[in-house]
């Protein structure tokens, strides 16, 4: 247990950061698009952050997050930027780049310090891409990585760099998630477009992720990286290209969960979107989440 007065200054700090985010998300995010956090008033053992996909929204990690903090955790929940907006059609994530989500990254880690003895950081999607670039550069207790986005369907992981150069010597071209629903598409709380540039910047991040795993040790000390077996939109052999560049260098710390027996699926989170597929789940993926620590020294190996 940790000492009561210095969890208390700990956790006001934490509440600050989380407030300081929260006014500089602006009048043009929507209520169901903010940063939020659920906690319970104090320092808890356990803190989670989870960081939502690209075009979605906080909303995105709604009911799993209620869930993680009905476990006695404090829990946080922050907007990547340039999303949220009340206008779903809005044109502002044309200009995410890498350096805006790295930059972000570390300011929401600094943030929630604090809120847990223990910190785990959960993505998915984008943000588990970004949970990756985190546990290879920021040193926190647990970091789990939900169908990260480290490539691209089937495209062969060699070409990532090149595609993604030409991807951004291109006009920056917003493409509908659905070509036929168009606008009416998904949750109310997420976009129904992408921009191509925005795609390409967050991809190439997990290209420079994969090469920097190739040679040094991730910062973090307990990794989990989950895949799903029907995957449908990212690319599961650069998943396991990561585990094994790792590995090779953190034997112990790097564990490996695979989602088998789904429908053919990308979006395991939203319920909005798919209740029966995220109500199933959501058991295997508050076990992974909420398991022990592995508790290895963080030095290279």
């Amino acid at each position: 247990m940790g000492n009561d007065a210095s969890d208390e200054r700990a956790f006001a700090r934490a509440k600050s950061g989380y407030e300081r985010l929260g006014e500089a998300e602006g009048a043009d995010v929507s209520a169901a698009g903010r940063s939020r956090l659920l906690e319970h008033g104090r320092t808890t053992e356990r803190a989670y952050v989870l960081l939502h996909g690209l075009t979605a929204s906080p909303s995105q990690f709604a009911e799993f997050a209620a869930a993680l903090h009905a476990t006695g955790a404090n829990v946080f929940v922050p907007r990547l930027p340039r999303h949220g907006h009340a206008d779903r059609l809005t044109r502002v994530l044309a200009g995410l780049t890498a350096a805006e989500l790295t930059t972000w990254a570390y300011e929401v880690v600094a943030a929630a310090q604090g809120l847990g003895r223990h910190l785990t950081v959960v993505g998915f999607s984008a943000g588990g891409l970004l949970g990756a670039w985190i546990a290879q550069h920021i040193a926190v207790d647990r970091v789990v990585c939900i169908a990260p986005l480290l490539g691209v369907g089937r495209v062969p992981m060699r070409l990532g760099r090149s595609i993604t150069s030409a991807m951004l010597r291109a006009p920056n071209a917003f493409v509908w998630w659905h070509p036929v629903e168009r606008e009416h598409h998904g949750p109310p709380h997420g976009y129904p477009r992408f921009a191509t540039h925005a795609v390409a910047h967050a991809w190439r991040l997990g290209v420079d992720v994969l090469a920097t795993a190739r040679t040094r040790a991730p910062a973090t000390r307990d990794i989990v990286l989950v895949s799903n077996a029907s995957e449908t939109t990212v690319n599961n052999r650069a998943t396991a290209h990561l585990a094994d560049a790792w590995t090779a260098h953190a034997a112990g710390r790097v564990a490996v969960r695979h989602l088998v027996g789904l429908p053919p699926s990308h979006d395991i989170i939203e319920p909005l979107r798919r209740r029966p597929l995220a109500e199933a789940v959501y058991p295997q993926l508050l076990e992974i989440v909420t398991a022990p620590h592995v508790l290895a020294p963080l030095t290279e190996t």
